[in-house]
């Protein structure tokens, strides 16, 4: 059996089960408005507190959703183990993305991870596909939900 062969093998018996859950980070104002120089988006209800605390329907102001969506990287950096012969793991997109809750300043988030799909794409290819909810400590509701595509590389097979 080859390294892909056995790490489809063993991802596939994890099909339905909770992958990781992550270390909680906080969302401060700080990286909000690092966030927005970064992107360019300085929209106020993200960047001026003041105004936000007294004309947006949040209390103050909120963290991109885009801003939510790019700490995935990170919960995943703390629920997922290479798998044996990895290379190297892709983003390869997302479907169903759902922006569900604001996220107020200051607010602490997590990542769980549900491996929902597995399959080969080629000899050194296996696409996984976790559902992914980006949870806000202390809320019923998630801020994000969404399916996550990894595609994970292995070194060719040596003949």
């Amino acid at each position: 059996m080859t390294e892909i062969e056995t790490a489809l093998a063993a991802q596939e018996a994890l099909i339905g089960t909770e992958i990781g859950l992550s270390d909680w980070i906080t969302v401060d104002q700080p990286m909000i408005d690092a966030f927005a120089d970064v992107t360019h988006d300085h929209q106020w209800i993200h960047v001026d507190p003041e105004r936000a605390a007294a004309e947006a329907p949040f209390g103050g102001t909120i963290a991109h959703g885009f801003l939510t969506l790019s700490l995935a990287s990170r919960f995943g950096e703390d629920c997922f183990t290479p798998l044996s012969g990895e290379v190297m793991t892709l983003n390869y997109g997302f479907n169903k993305l759902r922006f569900l809750s604001p996220v107020p300043s200051g607010a602490r988030l997590r990542g769980r991870f549900i491996l929902t799909a597995i399959r080969q794409r080629s000899e050194v290819e296996v696409l996984r596909e976790f559902s992914l909810s980006i949870e806000i400590e202390g809320h019923d509701s998630p801020a994000l939900v969404a399916d996550w595509l990894a595609m994970t590389v292995f070194a060719p097979p040596q003949d």
